[in-house]
């Protein structure tokens, strides 16, 4: 049937979109932009049709849910940097069957996921930033999964990426490309020194303990990160609780999983937080 086509951790900081205006920061973040459009390109030439985002952007507070509208379009504004994001204009296909088939699966193997597609909910930040560089021509449907989950489980999170793969292999008939989006540590350089920060990390343990990680990734070696997953996510500040590591690496197939991550774009410090784009063979 479908075929689960790629997989990758992504960076969505707002500065890459500051990094388009004129000004100081121009041409700033075009490392992790270009790293956007690169996996773009790949999904191309893999013929997938639909980019599922596991978004740390949106919070949820009590189970899993899925975005799955036909049609997204509108202006946005970030509530949270809207100094950095602002009147940015998106417009992308959703696909509801998909949306409504991934929550189907999941809640029939115990993780309970409401799909929305008759809604007015809007997509976040975690999913318009890298549909911008990698989905302007709308060539791809978009379909946003909720990755800040402020009271799950990661075992959970680590269930809902299996069922969603299950559900695209088993049941669609089409490809799929799975990202996770959110940093790796994610403590924001605190107010009134952001600028200082901007392209640095809050302290030398995050970075050490980044660059462990993604040392981790590149040797394949995922008995070591999964086991610590959820300590690291806890005292790294990982973004969305790191909920959307745990969906994608639940995809993959969690500690039993065999494959190196290539860095598309490298390691780099943002706002105090550790950032990359990263494919995870499938």
């Amino acid at each position: 049937m479908g075929k689960l086509a790629l997989a990758a951790k992504i960076t969505h900081v707002p500065s890459m979109y500051l990094s388009e205006l004129d000004g100081p920061h121009k041409g700033c973040r075009q490392p992790a932009i270009d790293g956007h459009i690169e996996i773009g390109r790949r999904c191309r030439e893999l013929g997938v049709d639909t980019i599922v985002v596991f978004d740390t952007h949106w919070l949820v507070n009590s189970g899993y849910h899925v975005n799955c509208a036909p049609h997204f379009e509108g202006i946005y504004t970030s509530n949270e940097l809207p100094h950095f994001i602002k009147n940015m204009p998106y417009a992308y296909p959703g696909n509801p069957a998909l949306g409504k088939l991934l929550a189907e699966v999941c809640t029939a193997e115990g993780v309970n996921t409401r799909a929305h597609d008759a809604t007015t909910l809007a997509l976040e930040y975690g999913t318009l930033v890298p549909m911008r560089y990698m989905n302007a021509d709308q060539h791809f449907k978009v379909v946003s999964v909720s990755a800040l989950c402020t009271v799950h489980n990661l075992a959970d999170s680590v269930r809902l990426g299996a069922a969603m793969r299950k559900a695209v292999e088993a049941h669609y008939d089409g490809k799929v490309a799975f990202f996770a989006s959110g940093s790796l540590s994610h403590r924001f350089a605190q107010n009134g020194v952001a600028e200082e920060f901007m392209h640095k990390m809050w302290s030398p343990f995050l970075e050490t303990m980044d660059h462990a990680v993604v040392d981790m990734w590149q040797r394949g070696d995922w008995q070591t990160f999964c086991a610590m997953l959820p300590e690291y996510a806890d005292k790294c500040h990982g973004e969305g609780f790191m909920h959307d590591t745990a969906m994608l690496l639940g995809a993959l197939g969690w500690d039993a999983y065999r494959g190196k991550v290539e860095v598309v774009t490298p390691f780099f410090g943002s706002s105090g937080t550790g950032q990359i784009n990263a494919v995870f063979p499938v």
